[in-house]
Protein backbone atom coordinates (compact mmCIF):
# COMPACT_ATOMS: atom_id res chain seq x y z
CA UNK A 1 0.00 0.00 0.00
CA UNK A 2 2.75 2.66 0.97
CA UNK A 3 4.01 1.81 -2.37
CA UNK A 4 1.30 2.31 -3.89
CA UNK A 5 0.85 5.39 -2.50
CA UNK A 6 4.61 6.37 -3.09
CA UNK A 7 4.57 6.14 -6.86
CA UNK A 8 1.38 8.42 -6.84
CA UNK A 9 2.66 11.30 -5.12
CA UNK A 10 5.75 10.95 -7.48
CA UNK A 11 3.44 10.81 -10.32
CA UNK A 12 1.28 13.98 -9.21
CA UNK A 13 5.14 15.79 -8.81
CA UNK A 14 6.11 15.22 -12.02
CA UNK A 15 3.37 15.86 -13.98
CA UNK A 16 4.32 20.14 -14.31
CA UNK A 17 7.49 18.64 -15.93
CA UNK A 18 5.72 16.58 -18.15
CA UNK A 19 3.75 19.37 -18.97
CA UNK A 20 6.34 21.20 -19.77
CA UNK A 21 7.89 18.96 -22.28
CA UNK A 22 4.69 18.71 -23.88
CA UNK A 23 4.30 22.42 -24.17
CA UNK A 24 7.86 22.39 -25.43
CA UNK A 25 7.75 19.92 -27.99
CA UNK A 26 4.21 20.78 -29.42
CA UNK A 27 2.21 24.21 -29.20
CA UNK A 28 -0.91 24.95 -26.89
CA UNK A 29 -3.27 25.77 -29.95
CA UNK A 30 -2.61 25.47 -33.51
CA UNK A 31 -5.15 27.93 -35.36
CA UNK A 32 -5.29 27.66 -39.23
CA UNK A 33 -6.53 30.84 -40.65
CA UNK A 34 -8.00 30.70 -44.47
CA UNK A 35 -8.87 34.20 -45.80
CA UNK A 36 -11.14 33.16 -48.87
CA UNK A 37 -10.25 34.77 -52.48
CA UNK A 38 -7.20 36.60 -50.29
CA UNK A 39 -4.45 37.34 -53.42
CA UNK A 40 -0.96 37.50 -51.68
CA UNK A 41 -0.72 40.66 -52.81
CA UNK A 42 -3.28 41.66 -50.56
CA UNK A 43 -0.64 41.52 -47.90
CA UNK A 44 1.42 44.59 -48.82
CA UNK A 45 -0.99 46.34 -51.18
CA UNK A 46 -2.75 48.54 -48.47
CA UNK A 47 -0.07 47.37 -45.67
CA UNK A 48 0.30 51.74 -45.14
CA UNK A 49 -3.03 51.63 -43.62
CA UNK A 50 -2.97 48.25 -41.75
CA UNK A 51 -1.56 48.93 -38.17
CA UNK A 52 1.15 47.24 -36.30
CA UNK A 53 -0.40 44.54 -34.64
CA UNK A 54 -2.38 42.54 -37.43
CA UNK A 55 -1.18 42.06 -40.68
CA UNK A 56 2.25 43.62 -40.51
CA UNK A 57 2.65 42.04 -37.15
CA UNK A 58 2.12 38.40 -38.59
CA UNK A 59 4.98 39.63 -41.34
CA UNK A 60 7.30 41.34 -39.29
CA UNK A 61 7.11 38.34 -36.17
CA UNK A 62 6.72 35.68 -39.02
CA UNK A 63 8.03 33.69 -41.43
CA UNK A 64 6.19 34.51 -45.11
CA UNK A 65 5.85 32.45 -47.90
CA UNK A 66 5.91 35.10 -50.65
CA UNK A 67 5.85 32.37 -53.60
CA UNK A 68 2.85 30.37 -52.57
CA UNK A 69 1.20 28.92 -55.33
CA UNK A 70 -1.75 26.44 -55.80
CA UNK A 71 -0.53 23.36 -58.08
CA UNK A 72 -3.76 22.43 -59.04
CA UNK A 73 -6.80 23.68 -61.31
CA UNK A 74 -9.81 25.18 -61.25
CA UNK A 75 -9.31 27.02 -58.39
CA UNK A 76 -11.87 27.21 -56.15
CA UNK A 77 -13.12 27.35 -52.63
CA UNK A 78 -13.52 23.82 -51.68
CA UNK A 79 -10.51 22.16 -53.12
CA UNK A 80 -8.71 24.97 -52.07
CA UNK A 81 -9.32 24.23 -48.22
CA UNK A 82 -8.40 20.77 -49.11
CA UNK A 83 -5.32 20.96 -50.04
CA UNK A 84 -4.28 22.89 -47.06
CA UNK A 85 -5.93 20.37 -44.59
CA UNK A 86 -5.07 17.45 -47.01
CA UNK A 87 -1.57 18.39 -48.25
CA UNK A 88 -2.98 16.98 -51.85
CA UNK A 89 -4.86 17.71 -54.92
CA UNK A 90 -7.77 16.99 -56.14
CA UNK A 91 -6.47 14.27 -57.85
CA UNK A 92 -6.58 12.14 -54.93
CA UNK A 93 -8.57 14.03 -52.20
CA UNK A 94 -11.68 13.66 -54.34
CA UNK A 95 -12.91 17.68 -54.10
CA UNK A 96 -12.47 18.96 -57.61
CA UNK A 97 -15.05 21.60 -57.50
CA UNK A 98 -16.75 23.52 -55.21
CA UNK A 99 -19.57 21.20 -57.44
CA UNK A 100 -19.30 18.67 -59.83
CA UNK A 101 -21.51 16.70 -62.58
CA UNK A 102 -21.79 12.65 -61.58
CA UNK A 103 -21.99 10.18 -63.83
CA UNK A 104 -23.30 8.04 -61.47
CA UNK A 105 -26.05 10.10 -60.05
CA UNK A 106 -26.80 11.98 -63.42
CA UNK A 107 -26.63 15.23 -61.63
CA UNK A 108 -24.86 17.55 -59.75
CA UNK A 109 -22.91 16.71 -56.52
CA UNK A 110 -22.27 19.37 -53.68
CA UNK A 111 -18.86 18.91 -51.90
CA UNK A 112 -19.87 18.47 -48.55
CA UNK A 113 -23.76 17.33 -49.25
CA UNK A 114 -24.95 14.38 -46.99
CA UNK A 115 -28.77 13.35 -47.41
CA UNK A 116 -27.48 10.64 -44.35
CA UNK A 117 -27.47 13.62 -41.78
CA UNK A 118 -29.61 16.06 -40.34
CA UNK A 119 -29.23 19.73 -39.40
CA UNK A 120 -28.57 20.63 -36.37
CA UNK A 121 -29.59 24.31 -34.54
CA UNK A 122 -32.04 24.94 -37.17
CA UNK A 123 -35.06 24.18 -39.42
CA UNK A 124 -33.75 24.54 -42.39
CA UNK A 125 -31.57 21.48 -44.68
CA UNK A 126 -28.37 23.94 -44.45
CA UNK A 127 -27.31 21.02 -42.21
CA UNK A 128 -27.39 18.09 -44.31
CA UNK A 129 -23.47 18.04 -44.56
CA UNK A 130 -20.79 16.21 -43.92
CA UNK A 131 -17.00 15.43 -45.49
CA UNK A 132 -18.02 11.97 -46.67
CA UNK A 133 -16.81 13.66 -49.94
CA UNK A 134 -13.33 13.96 -48.88
CA UNK A 135 -11.35 10.77 -50.26
CA UNK A 136 -8.68 11.53 -47.69
CA UNK A 137 -7.99 12.69 -44.17
CA UNK A 138 -6.32 15.72 -43.09
CA UNK A 139 -3.95 17.47 -40.41
CA UNK A 140 -6.50 18.07 -38.30
CA UNK A 141 -7.41 14.36 -38.24
CA UNK A 142 -3.93 13.19 -37.96
CA UNK A 143 -3.04 15.33 -34.99
CA UNK A 144 -6.19 13.35 -33.61
CA UNK A 145 -4.58 10.20 -34.60
CA UNK A 146 -1.29 11.52 -32.68
CA UNK A 147 -2.80 12.14 -29.68
CA UNK A 148 -5.15 8.92 -29.25
CA UNK A 149 -8.18 11.17 -30.06
CA UNK A 150 -8.24 13.37 -26.56
CA UNK A 151 -7.02 16.80 -28.45
CA UNK A 152 -10.07 19.05 -29.97
CA UNK A 153 -10.79 20.45 -33.19
CA UNK A 154 -13.20 22.96 -33.93
CA UNK A 155 -14.02 24.49 -37.37
CA UNK A 156 -15.72 28.17 -37.91
CA UNK A 157 -16.71 29.16 -41.06
CA UNK A 158 -19.48 31.59 -42.45
CA UNK A 159 -19.62 28.59 -45.31
CA UNK A 160 -20.41 25.30 -44.80
CA UNK A 161 -17.21 23.68 -46.75
CA UNK A 162 -14.59 26.37 -45.55
CA UNK A 163 -15.23 24.35 -41.84
CA UNK A 164 -16.27 20.83 -42.57
CA UNK A 165 -13.24 20.16 -44.70
CA UNK A 166 -10.82 21.64 -42.39
CA UNK A 167 -12.21 19.78 -39.84
CA UNK A 168 -11.90 16.82 -41.34
CA UNK A 169 -13.17 13.57 -40.49
CA UNK A 170 -13.11 13.84 -36.81
CA UNK A 171 -13.81 16.80 -35.98
CA UNK A 172 -15.73 17.38 -32.59
CA UNK A 173 -17.56 20.05 -34.34
CA UNK A 174 -17.59 22.28 -37.40
CA UNK A 175 -19.87 25.23 -37.39
CA UNK A 176 -21.53 27.16 -40.19
CA UNK A 177 -23.93 30.12 -40.78
CA UNK A 178 -27.27 29.40 -41.43
CA UNK A 179 -29.35 31.92 -43.29
CA UNK A 180 -32.56 31.03 -41.87
CA UNK A 181 -31.82 31.09 -38.16
CA UNK A 182 -29.39 33.49 -38.36
CA UNK A 183 -26.78 31.94 -36.35
CA UNK A 184 -24.33 29.28 -36.42
CA UNK A 185 -25.54 25.26 -37.14
CA UNK A 186 -23.95 21.99 -37.50
CA UNK A 187 -24.75 18.54 -38.09
CA UNK A 188 -25.64 15.29 -36.63
CA UNK A 189 -22.69 13.69 -38.44
CA UNK A 190 -21.06 15.43 -35.37
CA UNK A 191 -23.47 16.08 -32.52
CA UNK A 192 -27.33 15.83 -31.81
CA UNK A 193 -27.64 19.04 -30.26
CA UNK A 194 -25.85 22.20 -30.18
CA UNK A 195 -23.59 22.79 -27.19
CA UNK A 196 -25.37 25.41 -24.48
CA UNK A 197 -22.58 27.97 -25.40
CA UNK A 198 -23.45 27.95 -28.93
CA UNK A 199 -27.25 28.17 -28.50
CA UNK A 200 -26.27 31.04 -26.24
CA UNK A 201 -23.94 32.47 -28.75
CA UNK A 202 -27.19 32.18 -31.00
CA UNK A 203 -29.32 33.77 -28.84
CA UNK A 204 -27.55 37.34 -28.54
CA UNK A 205 -28.46 37.95 -32.42
CA UNK A 206 -25.26 39.28 -33.34
CA UNK A 207 -25.94 39.28 -36.89
CA UNK A 208 -29.00 41.43 -36.29
CA UNK A 209 -26.65 43.73 -34.13
CA UNK A 210 -23.93 44.19 -37.37
CA UNK A 211 -26.75 44.88 -40.20
CA UNK A 212 -28.09 47.69 -38.15
CA UNK A 213 -24.91 49.61 -37.67
CA UNK A 214 -25.09 49.77 -41.99
CA UNK A 215 -21.44 49.46 -43.73
CA UNK A 216 -19.80 52.96 -43.58
CA UNK A 217 -16.24 53.32 -45.04
CA UNK A 218 -13.85 53.21 -42.56
CA UNK A 219 -12.12 56.31 -43.12
CA UNK A 220 -12.84 59.20 -45.35
CA UNK A 221 -13.96 58.29 -48.26
CA UNK A 222 -11.55 60.29 -50.72
CA UNK A 223 -8.85 58.51 -48.96
CA UNK A 224 -9.12 55.59 -50.40
CA UNK A 225 -7.11 55.76 -53.44
CA UNK A 226 -6.00 51.98 -54.11
CA UNK A 227 -9.39 51.55 -55.66
CA UNK A 228 -11.39 52.65 -58.60
CA UNK A 229 -14.55 55.02 -58.42
CA UNK A 230 -17.17 53.85 -56.16
CA UNK A 231 -20.06 53.88 -58.17
CA UNK A 232 -18.00 51.93 -61.40
CA UNK A 233 -20.45 50.89 -63.80
CA UNK A 234 -19.00 46.96 -63.95
CA UNK A 235 -19.34 46.79 -59.96
CA UNK A 236 -22.42 44.91 -58.66
CA UNK A 237 -24.18 45.82 -55.12
CA UNK A 238 -25.15 44.46 -52.07
CA UNK A 239 -28.50 41.77 -51.76
CA UNK A 240 -31.40 43.40 -50.98
CA UNK A 241 -29.77 46.97 -51.29
CA UNK A 242 -28.31 49.38 -53.67
CA UNK A 243 -26.35 51.88 -52.28
CA UNK A 244 -22.61 52.41 -53.04
CA UNK A 245 -21.00 53.71 -49.73
CA UNK A 246 -22.39 53.91 -47.13
CA UNK A 247 -23.97 50.56 -47.57
CA UNK A 248 -27.84 50.66 -45.68
CA UNK A 249 -28.29 47.57 -44.80
CA UNK A 250 -30.26 48.20 -41.61
CA UNK A 251 -33.56 48.72 -43.65
CA UNK A 252 -33.44 45.11 -45.42
CA UNK A 253 -35.73 42.71 -43.90
CA UNK A 254 -36.39 39.88 -47.15
CA UNK A 255 -33.15 37.24 -46.76
CA UNK A 256 -30.90 39.79 -44.58
CA UNK A 257 -28.59 37.03 -43.53
CA UNK A 258 -27.64 36.52 -47.06
CA UNK A 259 -26.75 40.60 -47.39
CA UNK A 260 -24.94 40.01 -43.44
CA UNK A 261 -22.34 37.56 -45.46
CA UNK A 262 -21.30 40.30 -47.63
CA UNK A 263 -20.31 42.67 -45.01
CA UNK A 264 -17.04 43.19 -42.61
CA UNK A 265 -18.78 42.53 -39.49
CA UNK A 266 -19.03 39.01 -40.42
CA UNK A 267 -15.42 38.43 -40.42
CA UNK A 268 -15.88 39.73 -36.43
CA UNK A 269 -18.65 37.65 -36.22
CA UNK A 270 -16.10 34.69 -36.87
CA UNK A 271 -13.01 35.96 -34.61
CA UNK A 272 -15.94 36.51 -31.92
CA UNK A 273 -17.20 32.20 -32.14
CA UNK A 274 -13.65 31.82 -32.28
CA UNK A 275 -12.68 33.32 -29.14
CA UNK A 276 -15.83 32.04 -28.07
CA UNK A 277 -15.03 28.58 -28.73
CA UNK A 278 -11.34 28.88 -27.23
CA UNK A 279 -13.09 29.82 -23.72
CA UNK A 280 -15.70 26.98 -23.98
CA UNK A 281 -14.04 24.20 -25.13
CA UNK A 282 -10.88 25.03 -23.12
CA UNK A 283 -8.82 24.97 -26.20
CA UNK A 284 -5.35 25.08 -25.70
CA UNK A 285 -5.48 24.62 -22.07
CA UNK A 286 -6.14 20.77 -21.74
CA UNK A 287 -2.62 19.61 -21.62
CA UNK A 288 -2.53 18.73 -25.25
CA UNK A 289 -2.39 20.03 -28.51
CA UNK A 290 -5.91 21.45 -29.90
CA UNK A 291 -6.92 22.68 -33.38
CA UNK A 292 -9.00 25.95 -34.61
CA UNK A 293 -9.64 26.27 -37.49
CA UNK A 294 -11.06 29.49 -39.02
CA UNK A 295 -12.06 30.67 -42.33
CA UNK A 296 -13.46 33.62 -43.63
CA UNK A 297 -15.92 34.06 -46.37
CA UNK A 298 -16.95 37.28 -46.37
CA UNK A 299 -14.44 38.64 -48.54
CA UNK A 300 -15.19 36.29 -50.83
CA UNK A 301 -18.63 37.13 -50.71
CA UNK A 302 -18.10 40.52 -51.27
CA UNK A 303 -15.01 40.68 -53.60
CA UNK A 304 -17.25 38.60 -56.09
CA UNK A 305 -19.37 41.61 -56.15
CA UNK A 306 -17.10 44.62 -56.12
CA UNK A 307 -13.66 43.07 -57.43
CA UNK A 308 -10.54 43.65 -56.17
CA UNK A 309 -9.93 47.33 -56.70
CA UNK A 310 -13.46 48.35 -55.37
CA UNK A 311 -13.06 50.89 -52.23
CA UNK A 312 -15.30 48.16 -50.32
CA UNK A 313 -12.29 45.28 -50.74
CA UNK A 314 -9.83 48.06 -49.35
CA UNK A 315 -12.24 48.50 -46.52
CA UNK A 316 -12.75 45.42 -45.71
CA UNK A 317 -9.27 44.56 -45.44
CA UNK A 318 -8.57 47.55 -43.14
CA UNK A 319 -11.45 45.89 -40.91
CA UNK A 320 -9.94 42.48 -41.51
CA UNK A 321 -6.44 43.73 -40.06
CA UNK A 322 -7.86 45.33 -37.14
CA UNK A 323 -10.00 42.20 -36.27
CA UNK A 324 -6.40 40.27 -36.95
CA UNK A 325 -4.80 42.40 -34.32
CA UNK A 326 -7.46 42.19 -31.53
CA UNK A 327 -7.45 38.34 -31.75
CA UNK A 328 -3.87 37.66 -31.91
CA UNK A 329 -3.87 40.04 -28.37
CA UNK A 330 -6.49 37.28 -26.97
CA UNK A 331 -4.43 34.75 -28.22
CA UNK A 332 -1.35 36.17 -26.31
CA UNK A 333 -3.17 36.69 -23.27
CA UNK A 334 -5.50 33.11 -23.32
CA UNK A 335 -2.72 31.07 -24.43
CA UNK A 336 0.44 33.33 -24.12
CA UNK A 337 3.08 34.50 -26.74
CA UNK A 338 4.92 31.51 -27.98
CA UNK A 339 2.49 28.73 -26.65
CA UNK A 340 0.37 29.29 -29.85
CA UNK A 341 0.67 28.42 -33.67
CA UNK A 342 -0.86 30.55 -36.33
CA UNK A 343 -0.64 29.54 -40.38
CA UNK A 344 -2.67 32.26 -42.51
CA UNK A 345 -2.83 31.79 -45.98
CA UNK A 346 -6.29 31.50 -48.56
CA UNK A 347 -8.09 28.68 -50.40
CA UNK A 348 -7.31 30.96 -54.08
CA UNK A 349 -7.23 34.51 -55.42
CA UNK A 350 -9.78 36.36 -58.09
CA UNK A 351 -9.28 37.79 -61.02
CA UNK A 352 -9.74 41.77 -62.22
CA UNK A 353 -13.60 42.55 -62.80
CA UNK A 354 -13.40 42.89 -66.91
CA UNK A 355 -14.69 46.08 -67.53
CA UNK A 356 -12.19 47.62 -64.60
CA UNK A 357 -9.34 45.70 -67.45
CA UNK A 358 -10.66 46.77 -70.04
CA UNK A 359 -11.02 50.31 -69.26
CA UNK A 360 -7.46 50.61 -68.30
CA UNK A 361 -6.65 48.79 -71.85
CA UNK A 362 -5.74 45.80 -70.55
CA UNK A 363 -7.45 42.54 -72.73
CA UNK A 364 -10.19 40.60 -70.76
CA UNK A 365 -13.89 38.91 -71.19
CA UNK A 366 -15.95 36.64 -70.04
CA UNK A 367 -18.29 33.69 -71.19
CA UNK A 368 -20.62 31.49 -69.03
CA UNK A 369 -20.78 28.04 -69.20
CA UNK A 370 -24.44 27.89 -70.53
CA UNK A 371 -23.27 29.45 -73.76
CA UNK A 372 -20.10 27.25 -74.10
CA UNK A 373 -22.75 24.62 -73.55
CA UNK A 374 -25.13 25.56 -76.81
CA UNK A 375 -22.10 26.10 -79.17
CA UNK A 376 -20.77 22.84 -78.50
CA UNK A 377 -24.57 21.00 -78.73
CA UNK A 378 -24.60 22.68 -82.47
CA UNK A 379 -21.45 22.01 -83.39
CA UNK A 380 -21.48 18.24 -82.56
CA UNK A 381 -25.33 18.22 -84.05
CA UNK A 382 -23.58 19.38 -87.06
CA UNK A 383 -21.00 17.07 -87.49
CA UNK A 384 -22.33 13.72 -86.74
CA UNK A 385 -25.90 14.39 -85.94
CA UNK A 386 -26.30 13.19 -82.20
CA UNK A 387 -28.59 15.53 -80.03
CA UNK A 388 -27.43 16.31 -76.05
CA UNK A 389 -24.26 14.75 -76.63
CA UNK A 390 -23.12 18.00 -73.74
CA UNK A 391 -23.75 16.92 -70.74
CA UNK A 392 -23.24 19.81 -68.99
CA UNK A 393 -20.37 22.17 -68.81
CA UNK A 394 -18.29 23.34 -65.11
CA UNK A 395 -15.21 24.01 -63.53
CA UNK A 396 -13.87 24.65 -67.11
CA UNK A 397 -14.49 21.01 -68.36
CA UNK A 398 -16.75 19.30 -70.69
CA UNK A 399 -18.60 16.42 -69.78
CA UNK A 400 -20.24 14.49 -72.39
CA UNK A 401 -22.80 11.67 -72.79
CA UNK A 402 -20.97 8.97 -73.66
CA UNK A 403 -24.09 6.43 -73.52
CA UNK A 404 -25.71 9.06 -76.49
CA UNK A 405 -22.79 8.95 -78.41
CA UNK A 406 -21.64 5.53 -78.19
CA UNK A 407 -17.97 3.81 -78.79
CA UNK A 408 -17.76 4.20 -82.17
CA UNK A 409 -17.74 7.91 -82.63
CA UNK A 410 -16.87 9.08 -79.02
CA UNK A 411 -13.22 10.28 -80.38
CA UNK A 412 -14.61 11.91 -83.01
CA UNK A 413 -16.86 13.74 -80.84
CA UNK A 414 -13.68 15.00 -79.08
CA UNK A 415 -12.20 16.07 -82.31
CA UNK A 416 -15.16 18.32 -82.84
CA UNK A 417 -15.27 19.77 -79.55
CA UNK A 418 -11.88 20.69 -79.34
CA UNK A 419 -11.71 22.14 -83.19
CA UNK A 420 -14.70 24.27 -82.12
CA UNK A 421 -13.44 25.22 -78.38
CA UNK A 422 -10.28 26.48 -80.51
CA UNK A 423 -12.05 28.60 -82.75
CA UNK A 424 -13.65 31.08 -80.41
CA UNK A 425 -10.78 33.69 -79.64
CA UNK A 426 -11.14 33.34 -76.03
CA UNK A 427 -10.00 30.23 -75.65
CA UNK A 428 -6.06 29.22 -75.55
CA UNK A 429 -5.74 25.39 -74.76
CA UNK A 430 -8.02 22.38 -75.18
CA UNK A 431 -6.76 19.26 -73.59
CA UNK A 432 -8.21 15.84 -73.88
CA UNK A 433 -7.73 14.46 -69.89
CA UNK A 434 -7.05 10.89 -70.73
CA UNK A 435 -3.86 12.61 -73.20
CA UNK A 436 -2.50 15.46 -71.01
CA UNK A 437 0.82 15.01 -71.97
CA UNK A 438 0.13 15.43 -75.39
CA UNK A 439 -1.84 18.76 -74.96
CA UNK A 440 1.54 20.81 -75.89
CA UNK A 441 1.09 22.64 -72.51
CA UNK A 442 4.05 24.60 -70.49
CA UNK A 443 4.88 22.63 -67.94
CA UNK A 444 3.68 24.21 -64.97
CA UNK A 445 0.11 24.43 -66.69
CA UNK A 446 0.56 20.69 -67.53
CA UNK A 447 1.05 19.87 -63.98
CA UNK A 448 -1.70 21.49 -62.51
CA UNK A 449 -4.28 20.25 -65.08
CA UNK A 450 -2.79 17.07 -64.00
CA UNK A 451 -3.01 16.94 -60.36
CA UNK A 452 -6.37 18.73 -61.18
CA UNK A 453 -7.79 15.50 -63.12
CA UNK A 454 -9.80 12.71 -60.89
CA UNK A 455 -10.24 10.07 -63.46
CA UNK A 456 -13.83 8.97 -61.74
CA UNK A 457 -14.77 12.41 -61.29
CA UNK A 458 -13.95 14.92 -64.07
CA UNK A 459 -14.95 15.40 -67.37
CA UNK A 460 -13.89 14.16 -70.56
CA UNK A 461 -11.47 17.49 -72.12
CA UNK A 462 -10.61 20.84 -70.51
CA UNK A 463 -10.29 24.41 -71.69
CA UNK A 464 -8.13 27.07 -70.73
CA UNK A 465 -9.05 30.84 -71.26
CA UNK A 466 -6.92 33.37 -72.32
CA UNK A 467 -5.46 35.41 -69.06
CA UNK A 468 -8.05 37.73 -68.23
CA UNK A 469 -10.69 35.84 -69.40
CA UNK A 470 -13.16 34.11 -67.10
CA UNK A 471 -16.36 32.01 -66.77
CA UNK A 472 -18.95 34.80 -65.79
CA UNK A 473 -21.12 37.64 -66.04
CA UNK A 474 -20.76 41.44 -67.22
CA UNK A 475 -20.77 42.43 -63.27
CA UNK A 476 -18.57 41.62 -60.37
CA UNK A 477 -15.43 39.22 -61.18
CA UNK A 478 -14.74 35.28 -60.19
CA UNK A 479 -11.53 33.07 -60.24
CA UNK A 480 -11.12 29.66 -60.96
CA UNK A 481 -8.30 30.01 -63.50
CA UNK A 482 -4.80 28.66 -63.65
CA UNK A 483 -3.51 32.36 -63.87
CA UNK A 484 -1.06 33.65 -61.00
CA UNK A 485 -4.25 36.23 -59.60
CA UNK A 486 -6.23 33.36 -58.76
CA UNK A 487 -3.37 31.18 -57.72
CA UNK A 488 -0.56 33.45 -55.86
CA UNK A 489 -1.92 32.93 -52.12
CA UNK A 490 -0.52 34.66 -49.03
CA UNK A 491 1.04 32.27 -46.40
CA UNK A 492 2.68 33.16 -43.37
CA UNK A 493 3.82 31.36 -40.12
CA UNK A 494 3.54 32.97 -36.35
CA UNK A 495 3.64 32.12 -33.37
CA UNK A 496 5.59 28.88 -31.69
CA UNK A 497 9.25 28.08 -32.60
CA UNK A 498 8.57 30.32 -35.67
CA UNK A 499 11.64 32.80 -36.48
CA UNK A 500 10.83 35.99 -38.71
CA UNK A 501 12.27 35.40 -42.14
CA UNK A 502 10.93 35.21 -45.67
CA UNK A 503 11.33 32.75 -48.37
CA UNK A 504 10.72 33.58 -52.41
CA UNK A 505 11.69 30.05 -53.60
CA UNK A 506 8.26 28.47 -54.86
CA UNK A 507 6.36 26.34 -52.49
CA UNK A 508 2.89 25.24 -52.95
CA UNK A 509 -0.73 25.16 -50.80
CA UNK A 510 -0.53 21.33 -50.69
CA UNK A 511 2.97 22.25 -48.55
CA UNK A 512 0.90 23.54 -46.01
CA UNK A 513 -0.25 20.39 -43.95
CA UNK A 514 3.50 18.33 -44.67
CA UNK A 515 4.94 21.61 -42.97
CA UNK A 516 2.66 21.27 -40.10
CA UNK A 517 3.34 17.77 -39.53
CA UNK A 518 7.24 18.50 -39.43
CA UNK A 519 6.95 20.86 -36.75
CA UNK A 520 4.08 19.09 -34.34
CA UNK A 521 6.46 15.78 -35.35
CA UNK A 522 3.16 13.50 -36.42
CA UNK A 523 2.44 11.95 -39.60
CA UNK A 524 1.59 13.64 -42.61
CA UNK A 525 -2.35 12.86 -43.93
CA UNK A 526 -2.49 10.23 -46.66
CA UNK A 527 -2.78 11.40 -49.56
CA UNK A 528 -0.45 13.79 -49.07
CA UNK A 529 2.24 14.59 -51.83
CA UNK A 530 3.11 17.81 -50.47
CA UNK A 531 6.80 18.87 -49.24
CA UNK A 532 7.71 20.25 -45.44
CA UNK A 533 8.71 23.79 -45.82
CA UNK A 534 12.29 23.69 -44.71
CA UNK A 535 13.23 27.47 -44.04
CA UNK A 536 9.94 27.09 -41.77
CA UNK A 537 11.11 23.86 -39.74
CA UNK A 538 14.30 24.91 -39.46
Amino acid sequence: MRSILTWWLLLLAFQPVLAQQLSSSRPKLVVGIVVDQMRWDFLYRYSNRYGAGGFNRLLKEGFSCENALIDYTPTYTAPGHAAVYTGSVPSLHGIIGNSWFSREKNGFVYCTDDDSVRTIGSSSDRGKMSPKNLWSNTITDELKLAQHFKSKTIAIALKDRGSIIPGGHTADAAYWFDNASGGWVTSSYYMEQLPPWVSAFNAKRWPDSFLVKNWNPLYPIGTYTQTSSDSSPYEDILPGEDNDFEHRTDHILANKYETFRYIPGANTYVFDMGRAAIENEGLGKRGVTDFLALSFSSTDYAGHRFGPNSIEMEDMYLRLDRDMAAFLQYLDKKIGKGQYLVFLTADHGVAHIPGYAIEHKMPAGFEDDQGLKQILREAIRADHGIDDAVMTVINYQVYLNHPKIGADKFQAVKQTVTRRLRQLPFISHVIDLEQIPGAGLPFKLENMVRNGYNQKLSGDLQFVFRPQWFDGFSKGTTHGAWNPYDAHLPLVWFGWKIKAGKTYREVHTSDIAPTLAALLQIQVPNASIGEAIGEVVR
